[in-house]
């Protein structure tokens, strides 16, 4: 009768233990859920974050100067192939937007160096603005997690879609399109 009450006691802590490991489990995936969501990338129907960028030419941008127009933020690099294939699409999609109120403004991601940034503007004829994002306090506010990324704001300040990995330019433009419609209409 003794070896049975010990088995039972040894069981008692055994269960007791098991619902502590599985309350302890469940709390850390409370908190590492959390902590994803809270490090994920910005989505569509947020409000994109204000920055201040120098751009390579020296001049100043400021996100929020541009409240009421539509605005396309792009990150890249010049070593990220991806960005490579999009460059010319970006630049026929400021060639054909720009005189309609579309910005289009480039921001370099953890790149090696000013010269190969400038490299790759020279390259492609980029004539949109673009800049660097040296200590990637504007990446760390869109929540990047690599390149390219794009987003398109529109003109209440919102994010309206977000492109992870490489845009192109029929995509963009339907996008546009629509979102100059729906300003056209109001």
């Amino acid at each position: 009768m003794e070896m049975i009450t010990e088995q039972k006691r040894r069981f008692s802590l055994s269960l007791g233990s098991i619902v502590l490991m599985l309350g302890i489990l469940s709390f850390v995936g409370v908190i590492g859920w959390a902590y994803i969501e809270q490090n994920r990338t910005l989505g569509e129907n947020r409000p994109a974050p204000t920055f201040t960028l120098t751009t390579f030419d020296g001049e100043e941008f400021d996100l929020e100067d541009y409240r009421g127009q539509i605005v396309v933020l792009n990150f890249w690099a010049s070593w990220c192939a991806p960005c490579h294939a999009e460059a010319p699409d970006l630049q026929r999609i400021h060639e054909r937007y720009a005189e309609r109120g579309v910005v289009l403004v480039g921001i370099t991601y953890s790149e090696t160096s000013v010269e190969d940034s400038l490299n790759f503007i020279e390259q492609y004829g980029l004539t949109y603005r673009n800049g660097a994002d040296p200590r990637m306090r504007i990446a760390d506010s869109y929540r990047i997690t690599g390149v390219p990324e794009t987003f398109v704001i529109r003109q209440d300040g919102k994010i309206v879609k977000y492109y992870p990995g490489s845009i192109n330019e029929t995509i963009l433009s339907n996008v546009l399109e629509t979102l100059l419609a729906e300003d056209n209409a109001s």
